[in-house]
């Protein structure tokens, strides 16, 4: 046995098979992702639009010394933002509710953290 017989070969795909191939991706993204839209009943561009403004939240929060990201969790159900978890202080709990107000896209803020020194 020798070594160029152990080494794998190198496959060039045609330009079908490649949109093929991207096809088949691209159908299994949409049926793994589309599951999660047809649950809550979202369109797709609710779901990518709840999504973002989530991640712009999180991203507020992460950025400002005053808020614990980690203990904060956040859920956007058509523009509607739900904060959860703990806050060391009221001010914390304040502070995060503005942080998300202030995001893109958000509609409202229902903040359900909880003070926990």
């Amino acid at each position: 046995m020798t070594l160029r017989s152990l080494t794998p070969r190198s496959t060039s795909l045609s330009q079908p098979e490649w949109v093929l191939v991207l096809a088949l991706l691209g159908g299994m993204t949409l049926a793994t992702g589309g599951c999660s839209v047809l649950q809550g009943q979202q369109s797709v561009g609710t779901y990518i639009d709840d999504k973002t403004i989530t991640a712009s939240v999180k991203s507020s929060l992460v950025g400002d010394k005053s808020t614990s990201a980690m203990a904060i969790d956040v859920d956007t159900q058509e523009g509607h933002v739900i904060l959860s978890g703990f806050a060391k202080t009221a001010a914390e709990k304040s502070q995060a509710e503005t942080l998300a107000r202030g995001s893109k896209g958000v509609k409202s803020v229902r903040n359900l953290l909880v003070v926990r020194p």
